[in-house]
């Protein structure tokens, strides 16, 4: 399925989120972007919370990629914005990149791979493919923003 989905949001970063010298660390490099799918699911219409507990799916990470690029310190403010590079079955591939908002200069940027799957009784995963109803979900939003 082809679909070009562009979202952003701007986040504030925190103390903890880096050292005294603004190297991010890695973890939180990891929750910016995770925090920007989130919201976005959300604003399409599914939240992270509907697919754990009604639907007992989730997106979860199957392979990660980030470097640090440059500095991010206690009170900048940072655009964090997710682009779908390609959908697989059961996979969305996404291209990440965290910029400051002043003068954009890059942060960090990368890659994650979602893989869709079900919570099983036990408590294991099992990957499944992506219902349309997501996909589509998906592209009517950032159609519409």
């Amino acid at each position: 399925m082809d679909m070009n989905i562009h979202y952003q949001t701007i986040i504030n970063v925190t103390w903890g989120d880096s050292d005294p010298f603004g190297l991010v660390y890695f973890p939180k490099m990891l929750t910016w972007f995770n925090d920007t799918e989130h919201e976005l699911f959300r604003r399409a219409g599914y939240p992270v919370n509907k697919m754990v507990d009604q639907d007992r799916t989730a997106f979860v990470m199957g392979k990660i990629e980030f470097r640090f690029e440059g500095p991010a310190a206690y009170g900048d403010r940072v655009i964090a914005t997710i682009d779908l590079e390609k959908v697989g079955n059961s996979t969305l591939h996404w291209r990440c990149k965290a910029v400051q908002e002043e003068g954009g200069a890059i942060i960090t940027q990368g890659m994650a791979t979602r893989i869709y799957a079900e919570i099983l009784e036990d408590g294991n995963l099992a990957s499944r493919p992506i219902p349309d109803t997501i996909l589509e979900a998906l592209r009517d939003y950032t159609a519409g923003d």
